[in-house]
């Protein structure tokens, strides 16, 4: 991938009217929505990057949906593959939401989203890729180890779904299972680093950063939202170091995390920490982080094979360049 692997990215002007959604942000990202930023601001400074579309693997559509709702830009390479070989990138769920009504878009493009989930008509399996939702931590992961972790489970959000509150209902009270949705009486950070389990339950939608927060504090995550395209499912066995409980499965939580073995529980934990390198971005990217894995997604859906444009008008040919790309398959 490395040194095949080239991305062209459309044009734009520092000048244009909507360069405030089409521009790398010039800082280093921030906030519950940083994976966005951080991927276009990465990718447009690394060498994946080609000015020459006659070699691009795939296209890059640098716009930030809900901003460019009036934009007539033309993209037109779009007509080689109907736009197999194109993708975006939103980790807002606005994003996803945007194309309901662009079916084209929605059925060809590949959409790299954080709210990607199976329920949901505008995310296609295997085609699309999910943006892992990242808060973005500065230093190196704390190591707290396993023995070390004497609360069993903790959850702490918004109640803003029935899934959230059932959780409540079944565990508000527990002694072992700490679920909150108020103010904590402990940090954030100090209550992940003395859960063996963090919670990972659907809100309004199947995404947010608390998988990657669980991970970084080294507390294996359990995750119950139904029909969640987990991030780097394609690379990643998610078995070997997180539990999915299925909704209706809440009021057995003790039940299932209980029994575990303790070498269960402990080989599960020793994955967590090998794969916390993924869950991690850098302004200098480095080997396997969240930006090469992305990356490594996009590169897994190449589907395309180049032919000559042959039979079009003169001014197509001009248009395209001397080749074309024909369709194999997305994914």
């Amino acid at each position: 991938m490395n040194r095949s692997f080239k991305i062209y990215v459309y044009p734009h002007r520092r000048d244009d009217p909507f360069a405030h959604a089409l521009l790398p942000v010039d800082f280093e990202p921030g906030g519950n929505y940083a994976s966005e930023s951080y991927f276009k601001k990465l990718l447009m400074e690394s060498h994946f990057i080609t000015k020459d579309p006659s070699e691009a693997s795939l296209f890059f559509l640098p716009f930030s949906i809900a901003r460019l709702r009036h934009d007539q830009r033309n993209y037109p390479y779009w007509d080689r593959t109907g736009g197999a070989d194109h993708f975006y990138v939103a980790c807002h769920s606005t994003g996803r939401s945007a194309m309901d009504r662009a079916e084209e878009v929605k059925l060809n493009a590949i959409q790299v989203v954080c709210s990607a989930s199976y329920f949901l008509s505008g995310y296609v399996a295997h085609k699309d890729v999910c943006l892992p939702q990242i808060w973005p931590r500065k230093g190196n992961p704390p190591s707290i180890r396993s023995s070390q972790r004497s609360k069993l489970a903790f959850f702490a959000g918004s109640i803003n779904s029935p899934v959230r509150e059932m959780l409540l209902r079944a565990w508000e009270n527990d002694s072992e299972i700490s679920v909150h949705h108020g103010r904590l009486p402990t940090p954030y950070p100090e209550a992940l680093l003395s859960s063996k389990f963090c919670l990972h339950v659907k809100g309004f939608e199947v995404n947010t950063a608390r998988i990657a927060d669980a991970i970084f504090y080294g507390c294996v995550p359990v995750i119950i939202a139904n029909h969640y395209d987990l991030p780097f499912s394609d690379i990643l066995n998610w078995k070997s170091f997180s539990l999915v409980v299925a909704t209706l499965d809440i009021p057995l939580l003790r039940e299932i995390l209980r029994g575990l073995t303790s070498e269960e529980y402990l080989q599960m934990h020793e994955n967590l920490l090998k794969v916390r390198k993924h869950f991690r971005w850098h302004l200098n990217p480095q080997d396997y982080d969240a930006f090469h894995m992305v990356l490594y997604e996009l590169w897994l859906r190449q589907g395309v094979v180049r032919f000559p444009l042959t039979g079009l008008p003169d001014s197509d040919r001009r248009r395209y360049g001397n080749s074309s790309v024909g369709l194999l398959g997305a994914g």
